[in-house]
Formats: C-alpha cells, structure tokens, sequence
C-alpha cells in the first residue's frame, strides 16, 4: 500500500536513529513519545478519510496531512532541548513543544467532526474519542516539558500519562471502532466501546491520585483489548481476506497475549531470574507499541484497502 508505506518512511528513519544512535541521549520514554509522533500517527492519518461534501472536515484533514511532520520535528527539538542540548532550565523546551499540542489539537478537532458527521454511530463515536485522545496525549507532553508539577503530579508522571495516550488510549478505541465498521453488530460492542472511552481516564486519574482507581481502569482496558483481540481473530478466520492484513493483525494480537502472559509469569520469572519490574518495562514497552500498536496499524491499513479494492470489483 503506497501511502501507508511513503507515510511511514521518514518518520521511520528518524525513529531508528533516535533508538540507535548514541547522540540521542534519551530516556525511554521519550524515544517512545518520539516514535508515536513519527511514525504511529502518520498510520493513524492514512486509516482516515473525510467527507468530501464536508468543507470544514476537508480542510482539518489537509491541515494535519501537512502539519504532521512539522510538529514531530518541533516535538524531537523540544526533548533533545530538555535532554541533550542542555536546556531543560529554560522554557525553550516547552515552547518547542506547544507546536505537537497545536497538531494534537487539530487532531482532537476532527475526531469531533467524525462523531459528529457520522450521526455519532457507536464505531465513528470510538474512533473520534481515540482522536481526542491524541490531544489529551499532548497536553501531557506539554507539561512534561515545562517540566510543571501537576496536581502535585511530577514530570516523570506527565511524561508516562503522555505515552499512555499517545498509544493505548488513542490506539485501542481507533481499533474496536475500525473493528465495529466491518463486523456484524453485536449486543456487547456498545459497552465496550463505552469501557474503551471511560478506562483511559481511569487509568489517568489512577495514576495521579489513587491506585486502586489506576487498578480497575488497567483490568476494565485490558479485558476490553481481550475481546476485541479474540473477536478480530474469530473475524480473520472467517474472513476471505488472506493477504498481508491478516498477517499484521494476528502479530497485533500474539503480542497482547504474550504482555498477558510475561505479567501473569512475573512473579515466577521475578524469583527465578532476580529480574525487577525495570527489567520488563522495556520488554513490554516494545511488544505494546511495536507489536500490538505498529503491527495493528499496518494491519488494519491493508484492511481497508482490501475492502475498497473488493467493493470497487464488486
């Protein structure tokens, strides 16, 4: 698929050098902010499509098109500011970072436009939230370059709120709603589309202020992940389309099950290997977001345009 892999490309050489390269002396979590920035809402961008009686979605869409890598550069400066080029003192960083919040921000403005041009259909109303997600995701980043302490909450805090809505909470509600536009409706989807809204935010209040709330947002997001993960594989099955989408998507979902497996085995794995819990954030960092999030997106882009070529036949 074309755009999806010219989309990909520079935002994927960046994302390389920025994991690889020694000059890029950046925490963990920064390198993952980076690469949702690059490369994860560049896929996002090429799995939407507007309405073209609709001027005002039309030209949001242009404008995030053309704004996108921009931003990810303003986004790469503000963390390298902050880390590496010794000016996390001054404001420069957080400056630097209110170009991503902008972007994010538009990106929020059209998942509004698709709630609200597709007559709110519980899918459409699914994938708009993981849209506005993408904005709260930003806010996050914003303070956590200006480094701001709140709700008492520290930077280190903001920074791990930030990648959490950059990938589960914006990703996850994108794909039950991409999931509910080819499935055949069901009883149940509606509530978890509505678990898949209200668990982000639990786990964002969670993890500023109580963690037996953080608790049950992670229980209520990962069953939800569960069924959709367990359905999409019951509909790859049934399904004719046996090409590269359901490669990707059954690799999206081996990787959730295998994070479902490391965290039921930590505690053996802990004892048997003195391993800690530091050692598995790496591990589960990069099976979430470049096993279920990157292989997902591929996934359900082949989708669609499997779809669109078959109706086209047809």
């Amino acid at each position: 698929m074309k755009p999806l892999i010219v989309a990909t490309i520079p935002g994927g050489i960046i994302t390389i050098l920025i994991f690889f390269l020694d000059y890029f002396q950046l925490p963990l979590v920064d390198k993952f902010l980076m690469f949702a920035a690059f490369v994860i809402v560049p896929l996002v961008i090429v799995l939407l499509s507007y309405d073209e009686k609709n001027k005002h979605q039309r030209t949001i869409y242009v404008a995030i098109k053309l704004l996108q890598f921009p931003a990810a550069l303003l986004a790469l400066a503000s963390v390298m500011g902050s880390k590496t080029w010794g000016l996390g003192s001054t404001a420069i960083p957080g400056t630097l970072s209110l170009g991503w919040l902008l972007f994010t921000f538009l990106l929020g403005i059209y998942g509004l436009t698709v709630i609200v041009n597709r007559k709110g259909r519980t899918e459409e109303i699914a994938i708009g939230a993981g849209l506005v997600y993408f904005f709260i995701g930003g806010i996050w980043f914003t303070l956590y370059q200006y480094q701001f302490d709140f709700f008492q909450a520290k930077p280190a805090t903001h920074a791990l709120s930030s990648v959490h809505f950059h990938f589960s909470s914006a990703i996850v509600p994108i794909f039950i709603g991409l999931l509910g536009r080819v499935m055949t409706k069901k009883s149940w989807y509606p509530w978890v589309v509505a678990i898949d809204i209200i668990g982000p935010i639990l786990i964002a209040v969670g993890i500023i202020f109580s963690k037996p709330i953080e608790y049950i947002g992670v229980t209520l997001f990962a069953c939800n992940i569960a069924i959709y993960t367990t359905y999409l594989l019951g509909y790859l099955r049934r399904s004719s389309l046996h090409n590269k989408s359901s490669f990707f998507l059954v690799l999206s979902c081996i990787a959730f099950y295998t994070i479902v497996v490391l965290s039921i085995s930590y505690p053996l794995l802990k004892n048997m290997f003195a391993l800690t819990i530091h050692d598995f954030i790496p591990i589960y960092g990069l099976l979430h977001s470049f096993g279920f999030v990157l292989c997902g997106l591929v996934g359900w882009g082949y989708m669609i345009e499997s779809l669109k070529r078959n109706s086209l036949l047809l």
